[in-house]
Parts: C-alpha cells; structure tokens; sequence
C-alpha cells in the first residue's frame, strides 16, 4: 500500500482504498447533513447531462453532506447529485460487493473506462434506483467496473468494484450523464418497470413532478 496525493490510501495498482474506516467515515458524513426528497423519473435534472464540478469548496463539502444524509435516509447504496435536484457531476456510494465488502466514498466527475474484452463478462442481475421507486428489473452490466475521476478535494482518483458494486458505479455514473437504467431496457421492459412505479408508494420523501 501506498499514500496517494489526496491522504487516501491506494493500492498497488493505484486505485484508491475505499474499504477502510467506513462506519466512521459515513457516519461523519450523515450527522453533518441534512436528507432532501429524492428526484423521481420525469424530473428534468434526471434526463440531461449534469455540469461538471469545476469548485471544490465549502459549497461542494455541504452536499456531499447531504447526499450521504439523503442516500441514508432513502435506504440507497448510492445516489448522484441529480438525485437530490442538483446539477453537478457528483456521485456518493455506500456499497457491499459480491464478497460483502463495504465501500464508501465520494467521484465527482467520473469516467467510466473502457474494459479490455477478457474482463467483459456480463452479470444479468436486478436493478433498481431510488429516482423509480418500488421497481426493479433484470439488466446486463459488466461485472468490473473502473471509474476514474477527482475527489470532493478536486484529485484525481481511480475506483474499482466488483458485482454489485460494480453495478453501483456504472449505474451512477449513467445518472450524470442523464440515463437512468430504465433507458437500457426494452420498450415493454420500460413499461413494466413504471407500472411497478405507479403502483407501489416509496418509503421515502420524493419530489412531486409537475
């Protein structure tokens, strides 16, 4: 292991650590912020590309605050800025892995990177999302994902995750550039995971659509 520029650890191959100190560091985070109602399907801030991060301030640490607050509240294991109706490129994550490791950490700005052909192997798994409440839906992602970025200090950094955390940072990373995983279904696909929608009542705050 190594110190990476930002203070966090990294491993070998430069990715950072982001299985140390999770209770307390999510924690820290919760109790500073506040929860706001989460964005559902059909609000505008879901379906465009988000603005990149370009002030890594006191402004950026306060909703970061608050997503954390926010992805507690809703009982998510992530949830990106557009989520809370915030126009940034800006994703939180709290997540078990297929090997039930947790991961906890903040990507503003991210890239999903392109895998080499021998790590492609797709893993048909539910997915659901906070912003389609009550609905879930087998869909075909990687079961690797590396997404590089900057921290909510503007450094670069590069995550990893396997499974279901995988699927966490392919499925935020979408969120930003203003897919949510319903756009990757079938037309018929898409229309049973509304209804399931318009049926259910979410056990959490939500923002009304006009």
């Amino acid at each position: 292991m190594a110190e990476h520029e930002t203070g966090q650890r990294v491993d070998d191959e430069g990715f950072v650590v982001d299985t140390e100190d999770c209770e307390e560091r999510e924690r820290t985070h919760r109790e500073r912020g506040t929860a706001r109602p989460i964005t559902v399907v059909g609000n505008p801030v879901l379906h465009k590309e988000c603005e990149d991060v370009t002030e890594f301030d006191g402004e950026l640490a306060e909703l970061v605050d608050d997503m954390f607050a926010s992805q507690r509240a809703a009982e998510g294991v992530g949830l990106a800025a557009n989520q809370i109706g915030v126009d940034l490129k800006v994703f939180v994550y709290d997540c078990m892995d297929d090997e039930g490791v947790r991961h906890v950490g903040v990507v503003c700005n991210p890239v999903l990177e392109e895998l080499p052909a021998e790590r492609r192997v797709l893993d048909d798994s539910n997915e659901g999302c906070l912003s389609v409440p009550g609905a879930y839906h087998s869909l075909a992602r990687p079961d690797y994902a590396v997404v590089r970025g900057q921290d909510a200090e503007g450094r670069p950094i590069r995550v990893r995750g396997t499974g279901y955390f995988a699927r966490c940072l392919q499925h935020e990373t979408d969120h930003l550039y203003g897919r949510l995983y319903i756009d990757r279904l079938s037309k018929r696909e898409r229309k049973d995971v509304l209804r399931q929608m318009a049926e259910g009542t979410p056990r959490y705050e939500t923002v009304p659509n006009d």
